[in-house]
């Protein structure tokens, strides 16, 4: 289930504009009832819940891609390692590397 952040941050750029910390704010009380929209200062109607719910396959799709590219982040070889590679070893070699984190955190997976 996507996030109130990814939802509104999907509802603002379909409404071209941008997150913005000092026009939105999100809360949650921690009285069981979640997430919501503290402050709202856009010249665009705050979103209400039944249009964040149009979101939550989108915002999902945003979530799970994001971890991805944290994990091949994480698992890459330092630039100066990859440069070292390349020089050492060739591109071919290099690639081959690259390529095995990439397969390892393919981009479009299935979303359960």
């Amino acid at each position: 289930m996507a996030n109130l952040k990814t939802k509104t941050e999907l509802y603002l750029k379909a409404n071209s504009e941008t997150w913005d910390n000092t026009k939105v704010s999100l809360q949650n009380n921690s009285d069981g009832n979640g997430d919501f929209i503290a402050s709202w200062d856009y010249d665009i109607a705050q979103p209400t819940a039944e249009q964040l719910a149009t979101y939550e396959t989108a915002g999902d799709t945003v979530e799970v891609l994001q971890v991805v590219l944290n994990n091949r982040a994480k698992e890459y070889p330092s630039i100066v390692d990859q440069l070292d590679d390349i020089y050492h070893n060739g591109i071919d070699s290099w690639k081959a590397t690259i390529k095995a984190t990439k397969d390892k955190y393919p981009k479009w997976v299935q979303l359960k």
